[in-house]
């Protein structure tokens, strides 16, 4: 057994809490300092049925935190009080690695281990390399390599020389990016419509699909826990429809 603080400082010593952004949620959600750990479940997000099926006592380590904004009253019907409420009734913890985890880990991981980009410049949320790549080929990689059934993609380059990414919503960096193709998720039509007047190729590859990968970075970093740290699949909220 491990106490809620003795994790919460292995955590922050592999992807430090000072870095998160200043309208981030990282660190304890949900929990007391003091108590021990049953078990650890890491996921991207968390849901009733993982609060269900989890004994008393766990941690939930997650990307995105269930407490985000402005939090005014506790209405159990209503997200996220209602899983709060299951939560605190089971005594279960929760805390999130977001924006620091970004930084830190998840940006590289997908953009080397996962799409086979070397990386050959970072800040903290972008990465990017230089290289050559045909238009379809580099779509056909990227949906087999994210399992994309299909691609939103703004502008068309049939060569392209350098590639940026931002995984979950990164469009908001758009001014940052000197490449001709940015990788990132959830992309608005204000957006899309910038960069086509900006000549920059935008491929939307997906917010869940871009970030489903930090359960498995995680957990790789909690095995010298002495304490039994397990994967749950978080789902996806949307699916595609096919008629």
């Amino acid at each position: 057994m491990m106490t809620l603080q003795q994790i919460y400082n292995h955590l922050d010593k592999i992807s430090p809490f000072e870095l998160q952004e200043k309208w981030d949620n990282s660190g304890l959600i949900v929990g007391d300092m003091a108590r021990e750990v049953s078990q650890i479940v890491v996921s991207l997000d968390i849901d009733f049925t993982m609060i269900e099926e989890a004994k008393e006592g766990t941690l939930f380590v997650v990307h995105h935190p269930l407490i985000f904004g402005k939090l005014t009253q506790l209405d159990f019907a209503k997200y996220p009080s209602n899983l709060l409420e299951k939560m605190i009734l089971k005594k279960q913890s929760c805390i999130a690695l977001h924006t620091n985890f970004d930084q830190t880990h998840l940006n590289k991981y997908v953009f080397e281990k996962i799409l086979g980009f070397k990386p050959e410049g970072q800040n903290p949320f972008l990465c990017t390399t230089k290289g050559e790549w045909n238009y379809k080929a580099l779509l056909s990689l990227i949906k087999e390599k994210l399992n994309l059934p299909t691609l939103k993609v703004v502008g068309k380059k049939e060569k392209i020389t350098s590639i940026a990414l931002c995984t979950g919503a990164g469009a908001s960096l758009m001014n940052e990016v000197e490449a001709d193709c940015f990788l990132t998720g959830d992309i608005k039509y204000h957006d899309a419509m910038k960069a086509m007047s900006e000549d920059l190729m935008m491929v939307d590859i997906g917010h869940y699909e871009s970030e489903k990968f930090f359960s498995e970075i995680l957990i790789d970093e909690l095995k010298v826990l002495p304490i039994l740290a397990i994967i749950a699949h978080s789902k996806n909220p949307f699916h595609t429809e096919t008629y």
